[in-house]
């Protein structure tokens, strides 16, 4: 038998037998079932399977941790026991119907439409994260150029790679609004189109005072480069407005109608309506969060450094998308990065203290790689598998995170782009602030680790519990 068989077969049997799961599918580190009763899980003993690096009930969910790659091995052994699988969709939506209140399923939807876009953001950021890079006189000069020597056609192109995602982000949350809703994604894509046609005035030239066309002499109508929340709104009415219209126009003329009555009614209601309304409610939203940022004394980084981990155990962290997003369009740089970053880099920092001191040979051989996937960015192997199973050394990471998003704070640290960090992150950091984000990460990790090596785990402590 081989070992991943193994595995599959002592998981399944520490949850209860295949009778009390429902469903089960995977994402890029976890295996998540759907379970019918908790009370048949042997938590313990799933724990205590070789390779199991934590396992926690979230969002109706109980997600056994495993790692990249792994995860996928053993899925493929567990999806032989004739086990329902589904579709990660599938199986939220099966977990919405028994768990989390509406602002937790509301979030997790926020999250479903953001997730599919966050790649083509992280390589607009990777993007000005270069061209920051070799515009830098020193870089330039090396090999013997000034800035008056780079070709106007090549800032051009630089250009084109870090603005069109930006400039048609509508388009692109639109599609993916009406893809998760259950709309005709392409029918999305126009309406999100339509949003930031060049036959409306600019919204950034309307920023900068350009006049917007007024209707009815107090509708102000402009593009919506840039904006999120009227496309995701318009997103959702549109994706139900489709499904409405579907059921009621005969099947002959479904192909003909459905669409352009969509259309026609969600142009009119986007432009005039939802665009005006919720790219105000966007703009105050912004202004809150630039107010929090710009709070004296490192408090900012200091709040958020510390509480961010504990954000993404609650699994809302998904909103945070939303803010980063909009931080990038307005100032074109991304503080908040700057500082979750150190948060994540800290929970790696605890992990790799716990690994280094304990005698335990499983848990040293799960805490060392789950501190390695943490300062690649995934915190949940170090966060469930080790830091929060004993409780302090996941308030020293949090500690360490709040100092290290001090130094971020204080120094106005901020990265081109969103999504990734710590030792991925440092592509974000390469226009001349690479040197401060090594100092930011290495300030939560040497805090993180100092802490729990000193106070925050004990072998001897933990044999006497």
């Amino acid at each position: 038998m081989s070992e991943n068989k193994k595995i599959a077969e002592e998981l399944i049997e520490a949850v209860g037998g295949t009778d009390n799961i429902q469903s089960v599918t995977h994402c890029a580190t976890r295996l998540r079932f759907i379970i019918q009763d908790e009370d048949k899980v042997e938590k313990e003993k799933v724990e205590d399977i070789d390779k199991v690096k934590g396992a926690f009930f979230n969002s109706g969910q109980y997600q056994v941790i495993f790692g990249t790659g792994l995860v996928n091995r053993i899925y493929e052994e567990v999806a032989k026991f004739d086990l329902k699988t589904a579709s990660k969709d599938e199986q939220k939506q099966e977990a919405a119907e028994q768990n989390g209140n509406r602002l937790q399923r509301a979030i997790r939807t926020f999250g479903d439409v953001f997730v599919p876009i966050i790649p083509v953001l992280v390589a607009t950021g990777l993007f000005m994260g270069l061209r920051g890079l070799f515009v830098q006189e020193q870089i330039l000069a090396f090999f013997g150029l000034t800035p008056e020597d780079i070709p106007a056609n090549l800032l051009l192109y630089t250009e084109i790679l870090t603005d069109t995602a930006f400039i048609f982000l509508p388009a692109l949350v639109a599609w993916s609004t009406f893809k998760v809703f259950g709309g005709t994604p392409i029918i999305g894509i126009v309406l999100g189109l339509m949003l930031v046609s060049p036959s409306l005035p600019n919204a950034w030239g309307v920023a900068e005072g350009a006049d917007p066309i007024m209707f009815f002499g107090f509708i102000p109508v402009v593009g919506y480069q840039g904006a999120v929340l009227p496309a995701f709104i318009a997103g959702i009415i549109g994706a139900k407005l489709e499904k409405s219209i579907r059921k009621r126009v005969p099947e002959a003329l479904d192909l003909i109608l459905t669409p352009f009555l969509t259309l026609l009614v969600m142009s009119i209601l986007a432009l005039f309506a939802i665009g005006p309304v919720f790219h105000t409610v966007e703009n105050y939203i912004l202004d809150i969060v630039l107010a929090l940022l710009e709070l004296p004394f490192g408090l900012a980084g200091l709040i958020l450094g510390f509480f961010n981990q504990i954000i993404v155990i609650t699994g809302v962290h998904h909103i945070f998308n939303l803010l980063e997003i909009q931080l990038l369009e307005n100032l074109g740089e991304n503080p908040f990065n700057a500082i979750v970053t150190s948060a994540i880099a800290a929970q790696g920092g605890a992990a790799l203290a716990v690994g280094l001191k304990t005698k335990n040979k499983k848990l040293k051989a799960l805490a060392m790689p789950s501190s390695v996937s943490a300062f690649l960015g995934i915190t949940e192997p170090a966060i469930f598998g080790v830091n929060l199973r004993y409780g302090k050394p996941f308030l020293m990471g949090l500690i360490g995170g709040a100092a290290g998003g001090f130094v971020a704070s204080i120094t106005n640290l901020a990265g081109t782009g969103m999504s990734i960090t710590v030792i991925p992150g440092t592509l974000l950091y390469l226009n001349e602030q690479i040197f401060l984000y090594l100092l930011v990460n290495i300030i939560g990790i040497a805090v993180a680790f100092g802490l729990t090596w000193m106070f925050g785990y004990s072998d001897e402590k933990q044999l006497k519990e």
